[in-house]
């Protein structure tokens, strides 16, 4: 009992899905429709990315572009690298992952050059890079791989649908960039002995799999292919065969987060009342009630609750996708971002917050408006 809490404390996330998903088997008793309601394609998908995408991380698929980095002569540019760098990789490989990959970079070249200073910025910015980057595209974020998946929108409508927000967010980093290296803007950026990697010889077999898996993943969520399941077997035996210590590496966790919200939503839909009120209070206020349900349980569960009692999908993802915008708590990516920095400055995470904060609720109080225009 003292491991199971001590995890759950670990996870809190985890510990409140697991909450609601038990009281909410209170409120409507099991049956055969929660097998069904739960979404196992959206499950077997994000279980995928993140197999495949820890194969990237630990082959250093990424080394080229880690490599670019050091080549950049200002402290301005090398800003400006990073943030987009975090921008446009988060389109492709979750905002998560691009935070993994570009913030201990961020903090080792920084350091290196005795600019610490600029840190906690730079931090700010690229958590804002991941969170306005990856909502362009389908499989940026786990709630897009979600709605899109639940929506049926096409890919060219719901890209045409994202654009103006992530054109929107392109252009306004680089302001808050420019502010940012407002001085010296030109001061040369000085690396001294950052760390540099070579790929080995012995891990090609396994990097070329790891390309060839995610080209597999993104044409199953793009061409919304029936085969899902036989994809998935594919994935795993592949994964098995050229690196099976990739299955203990995989966030176990996020995925059984994903499985309690699945049979919150679902047991909480099949109560009559419930979805009567829910129905009557979201239908219309979407935008609002994704940003404010995410500052509780994150922008990814709330839209497994949010989504059966949405009338409009637009609203929808425009507020989980600026969720992330307001506290820590709206996106899971932001806790990611807090984890990697308290672990380089442990009992630092006061000051991580109020520079997330400052640059992240300047960031939201002009796009929020904005989008309300759009919608």
């Amino acid at each position: 009992m003292k491991k199971v809490l001590a995890f759950l404390k670990k996870e809190p996330m985890l510990a409140v899905a697991a909450a609601a998903a038990l009281l909410s088997l209170f409120i409507t008793p099991p049956g055969a429709y929660l097998l069904e309601a739960i979404d196992w394609k959206t499950l077997a998908i994000l279980f995928m990315l993140l197999s495949v995408l820890d194969g990237f991380k630990n082959e250093d698929l990424f080394l080229p572009v880690i490599r670019l980095a050091s080549r950049i002569k200002t402290w301005r540019g090398l800003s400006f690298f990073l943030v987009y760098g975090v921008f446009f990789s988060s389109m492709f490989v979750t905002n998560d992952v691009s935070l993994i990959i570009f913030v201990p970079l961020t903090i080792l070249l920084l350091r290196d050059g005795g600019r610490e200073q600029f840190i906690l910025p730079l931090l700010a910015m690229e958590n804002v890079a991941a969170v306005r980057g990856s909502l362009l595209t389908p499989f940026g974020s786990p709630q897009n791989l979600f709605l899109y998946s639940q929506s049926g929108i096409s890919t060219p409508d719901f890209l045409g649908m994202m654009l103006p927000l992530w054109l929107g967010s392109m252009g306004l980093i680089a302001l808050f960039l420019l502010f940012i290296f407002r001085k010296n803007p030109r001061e040369r950026a000085v690396y001294g002995a950052a760390e540099r990697k070579e790929w080995l010889p012995q891990g090609r077999v396994r990097r070329a799999s790891y390309l060839l898996l995610f080209a597999a993943v993104l044409l199953t969520i793009v061409t919304r292919t029936a085969l899902w399941p036989w994809v998935t077997l594919g994935v795993a035996l592949v994964l098995l065969a050229v690196d099976r210590q990739v299955f203990r590496r995989v966030d176990y966790v996020l995925l059984l987060t994903f499985l309690c919200f699945f049979v919150f939503s679902s047991s909480v839909a099949a109560n009559p009342r419930i979805s009567a009120f829910l129905h009557e209070a979201v239908a219309g206020r979407e935008y609002w009630w994704s940003i404010g349900v995410s500052q509780l349980i994150s922008n990814v569960p709330a839209s497994i609750v949010l989504w059966p009692f949405t009338a409009e999908l637009k609203p929808l993802i425009y507020g989980l996708d600026t969720a992330g915008l307001v506290t820590v708590i709206g996106s899971l990516a932001s806790v990611i971002n807090l984890r990697l920095y308290t672990r380089e400055y442990p009992g630092r995470g006061g000051r991580f917050l109020k520079a997330f904060e400052l640059y992240s609720l300047c960031f939201f109080a002009i796009v929020a408006p904005l989008q309300l225009l759009l919608l």
